[in-house]
């Protein structure tokens, strides 16, 4: 307990970490598109999602999908006429893991001491063959297990890309593809899922060294981009409408419905009440008795009056202690010892 470790490094503060991180997500997503913005960002020292400041440094993008052609063609879009960063290598084959893949890696750690970031976009075409009688738990926690050894010992971010399952989860742990063996031996897992409303993407985060938190994402077609949009998930991933009433209701919890159709002219009285309702329903409000709504349980609890104001009968701290210091005595006597209590 005496001994003073170094707080770990970030490659994407309070997204990524030095350790192995997963990033998964569906076919299309565009896994491939935020990597290569990350890696871009990292290697000139920007920002990540054009808002996250990022200490720059060496980064290895390792685009086993890509063609050279591929690449070249998909950096220059995500650049938009800016030089590319001298500080980010690219390779477009490389032999699996167990084949001298993690020698290749290692090797180019030696010579840059101060890299920050590896990328292999797909983590498939490194893992290699299953050593033989192994269980497919086992198997994916070797795999991993290669790019665990590289992240702890040269202290860097290593991203694999993954895929997820077809069929969803409310879990987004329990959709990355294969056995739990690959989410366990890594330090963090990324789920990058499609969206509704003005958010493209939701981007789930869950590890060892960062907090579980999820990001709204914009996905800009002209320049390929991945953007952070401000505020809570909520707000972008239903309708306008419901977005509004949101901001408003947090602003102003216990609002009536006739109160958010003040604040917002442009959609009549009746809608918000019966959008009010379904949001109810759904889980993004929440309804007192009176008709009031609240953006969570606990924002509508705060400023309840006491017991003693809404009784008949008011009752006082003493009586409640006193209520208490009874009941408590009751269960003691009727428990007794335990062959007692159980006769």
């Amino acid at each position: 307990m005496a001994a003073e470790f170094p707080e770990p490094k970030w490659a994407v503060p309070g997204i990524l970490a030095e350790g192995v991180s997963l990033l998964a997500g569906p076919p299309k997503v565009g896994k491939s598109w935020l990597s290569l913005g990350l890696g871009l960002s990292v290697a000139a020292g920007g920002k990540a999602f054009d808002s996250v400041p990022l200490q720059g440094g060496p980064v290895l993008y390792l685009a086993l999908e890509d063609t050279p052609r591929r690449l070249q063609t998909r950096m220059g879009k995500l650049l938009g006429g800016q030089k590319a960063p001298a500080g980010l290598t690219l390779v477009t084959e490389c032999p699996p893991f167990p084949q001298g893949g993690s020698e290749a890696i290692a090797g180019w750690l030696d010579r840059n001491p101060d890299a920050r970031m590896v990328v292999i976009d797909v983590f498939a075409k490194m893992r290699g063959q299953s050593p033989q009688g192994a269980s497919a738990y086992d198997a994916d926690y070797v795999a991993v297990g290669y790019a665990k050894r590289l992240a702890d010992h040269y202290g860097v971010a290593v991203v694999l890309v993954h895929h997820v399952r077809k069929m969803a989860s409310e879990d987004f742990l329990t959709e990355v593809s294969g056995t739990n063996g690959i989410a366990g031996a890594a330090d963090a897992t990324l789920v990058l899922k499609r969206a509704r409303g003005q958010a493209d993407g939701i981007l789930h985060v869950t590890g060892r060294d960062v907090n579980e938190a999820e990001y709204a994402l914009s996905f800009q077609e002209a320049s390929g981009a991945w953007h952070l949009l401000d505020g809570p998930v909520a707000d972008h991933t239903v309708g306008d409408t419901r977005a509004a009433i949101l901001r408003f209701v947090r602003a102003n919890p216990g609002a009536r419905p006739k109160d958010i159709a003040t604040a917002i002219p442009q959609v009549d009285a009746e809608t918000v009440r019966r959008t009010c309702s379904r949001m109810a329903a759904d889980g993004q409000l929440t309804k007192d008795g009176s008709g009031h709504y609240y953006p969570d349980t606990e924002t509508r609890t705060e400023g309840v009056p006491e017991v003693s104001q809404l009784s008949d009968c008011p009752v006082t701290p003493t009586d409640l202690h006193e209520g208490v210091g009874q009941a408590v005595l009751g269960l003691s006597h009727l428990s007794g010892p335990p062959e007692r209590s159980a006769q």
